[in-house]
């Protein structure tokens, strides 16, 4: 990399010796009329920005393709109260058919915020100018004044930035308003993003929420479906020995008007005391068995509280114990034929 200083009064020459006299660097420009082109502007950014030196040095494209160019290094003063920014501006080959290639430069105590406007993490800066950058009314004075207001309206680095006061749209270019409008639309954008993924993560864990639900449903329903099969086999059960009763006594010839009229229990005679006990016994288990079935009905119509359900059917179900206790001690005593009256 050669530098060639501008603080002796020959910055003329040293510029013409840059650009026409062989400094030992193939440059790449080759068209004399750029290159003129190119004195020009050199020299009218350096009337304005002292601080801005031309160095010869290599460049290498996103294509791998390696070039001699010609870039403006140094500091560029922002204000008074802010500190001067490090920047290369890369004068491209095409020139001034393309735009120079604009890099702020970082070191350990600078380094470039993320999610800046204007500056990416490597440095790399586009702005408006450079976005709408033509090869006429544009040049490189022009572009060290828009990189002043675009990091005067935000640093590229980690330091408070103090909201910067923004003039009346009729006193500002087109070129600021599109800056500004830019810089806006940026943070904007964050913000909404952030929104986004908050609303996101919201949403997502309702999903979860929703899942857990249907998965409750799901279960409930699977449990409701089982409870109707085995209700639906259970009457057809009790259906199947209502007709085998009403069968057999036809076939035996008992008076239905007794069975019918009054208790079934009337219609039979047991033949001594261990068939009364043992029939009241199967009795009272059927009794129990369908208290507590109208006890879940009753709960389930909202009839009975939770409490009174457990309650009720703790007792309900230990005297069904103790019946059924009974019934199968009668059984291993023997049981005798019932005699039907």
């Amino acid at each position: 990399m050669t530098l060639f200083t501008m603080a002796s009064p020959s910055q003329v020459d040293i510029i013409d010796d840059a650009m026409f006299c062989n400094t030992g660097f193939a440059l790449a420009y080759s068209d004399p009329d750029q290159k003129w082109l190119i004195r020009k502007h050199l020299l009218s950014l350096h009337r304005e920005f002292l601080s801005l030196y031309p160095v010869i040095d290599t460049y290498i494209h996103k294509d791998g393709t390696i070039v001699n160019l010609l870039k403006v290094d140094g500091y560029l003063p922002i204000s008074h109260s802010l500190p001067a920014i490090h920047i290369n501006i890369w004068v491209h080959e095409h020139y001034p058919h393309v735009a120079p290639m604009v890099q702020v430069k970082m070191d350990q105590n600078n380094t470039i915020r993320s999610n800046h406007p204007f500056v990416n993490p490597s440095g790399l800066t586009m702005s408006s100018y450079l976005h709408t950058w033509g090869p006429f009314g544009y040049d490189l004075l022009g572009l060290a004044r828009n990189l002043v207001n675009i990091f005067s309206l935000d640093r590229p680095f980690y330091v408070v930035n103090v909201p910067p006061s923004m003039s009346h749209p009729s006193y500002v270019s087109k070129m600021e308003g599109m800056d500004q409008l830019w810089w806006r639309l940026h943070y904007d954008m964050i913000a909404l993003t952030e929104n986004t993924n908050d609303e996101v993560e919201k949403l997502v864990a309702l999903q979860g929420e929703m899942r857990a639900r249907v998965d409750i449903t799901d279960n409930m329903i699977i449990g409701l479906d089982h409870e109707k099969t085995e209700l639906k086999q259970r009457v057809k059960e009790m259906t199947d020995e209502a007709d085998i009763l009403v069968n057999w006594l036809m076939v035996n010839k008992v008076n239905l008007s007794v069975t019918m009229g009054g208790r079934v229990e009337d219609a039979f005679e047991c033949a001594d005391v261990h068939s009364q006990m043992k029939m009241e016994r199967v009795a009272e288990d059927e009794a129990l068995e369908d208290l507590m079935y109208a006890l879940d009905d009753a709960l389930g119509k909202g009839v009975v509280s939770h409490e009174t359900y457990i309650k009720q059917v703790r007792v309900l179900a230990r005297e069904q114990f103790f019946a059924r206790a009974k019934i199968k001690k009668l059984n291993l005593e023997g049981s005798s034929k019932i005699q039907v009256s």
